[in-house]
């Protein structure tokens, strides 16, 4: 194959600059809105589901939204 290499083009570049930082940021977002789900899940297995409150999101949660 003759040519750049992918990160060498302009959209290897946008992949790696952007894509993918941006992909990392939501995966770790998603983990930590489903470890508050767990734990919201734990906690109305052992309570009465009244006694639960709910789990504000942090600022982390909205950041780039």
């Amino acid at each position: 194959m003759s040519g750049p290499a992918f990160f060498q083009t302009y959209m290897g570049q946008r992949f790696y600059e952007s894509t993918m930082p941006n992909f990392v940021r939501e995966l770790k977002r998603l983990n930590d809105n489903v470890e508050r789900l767990v734990a919201v899940a734990e906690q109305l297995a052992g309570r009465d589901p009244s006694s639960v409150k709910p789990v504000a999101p942090t600022p982390e949660d909205s950041e780039g939204r």
